[in-house]
């Protein structure tokens, strides 16, 4: 009879100290999981927006041009490319995302007048989010937009390098993922600190469990 306590408690025992460790990775396995996933979404995504401005440049006309170069306020320019994309990102401009507030990938809030920040937000599809932001400037080699794609919209982390990403649109409708012009050191360091580069970093194959 001792002896069979005996195992009985060992057996007690045993499945407690599997229970702790189940406790301790299952979180991390689903976080990392829910990561992947992430990741995956938004590669899908960069190149159907990839393929959506080369088809956009094949078929814009002057009169888009020239009501570009006219425009003279951010907005402006702003509410031209949001004409331009919004058949094809199926962006709902009537019901706006209410009290979303992007972070980095750290928790720190992106402030107004920071370059990441986007003064407007859209429903997309399959319930993401989309922000646009005119960014000209007097260099011809320097990006005239940028976008953002929350991969599941309202629901939370809404962390860049999470489940945010963005591109920068170049004169021609040529993309590139944010970071795509650091060296690695430098993109992976800003991946893991803000977030931002993380668009880049996972789109060429950078891991997450750092």
């Amino acid at each position: 009879m001792a002896k069979k306590r005996y195992l009985k408690l060992e057996y007690s025992i045993f499945l407690f100290v599997l229970s702790g460790i189940l406790l301790l990775v299952m979180p991390v396995s689903f976080e990392n999981t829910r990561q992947a996933g992430f990741i995956s979404k938004w590669n899908e995504k960069f190149n159907r927006v990839e393929y959506m401005f080369s088809v956009i440049n094949a078929h814009v006309t002057d009169d888009i041009i020239r009501s570009m170069n006219k425009a003279k306020t951010h907005e402006e320019r702003e509410a031209i490319l949001l004409a331009l994309v919004k058949p094809y990102l199926r962006i709902n401009t009537d019901n706006r995302p209410k009290h979303y507030r992007p972070k980095y990938i750290n928790g720190s809030r992106v402030y107004k007048g920071q370059t990441y920040f986007f003064d407007d937000f859209y429903f997309a599809e399959n319930k993401s989010i989309v922000g646009i932001k005119d960014i000209k400037s007097e260099k011809a080699d320097d990006a005239l937009f940028i976008m953002m794609f929350d991969i599941n919209g309202i629901l939370p982390p809404n962390r860049w390098g999470k489940d945010i990403y963005g591109v920068s649109i170049f004169d021609g409708g040529k993309i590139e993922p944010f970071g795509f012009d650091l060296d690695m050191k430098e993109l992976k360091k800003d991946c893991f600190e803000t977030g931002i580069s993380c668009s880049y970093y996972y789109k060429i194959g950078g891991g997450f469990e750092e």
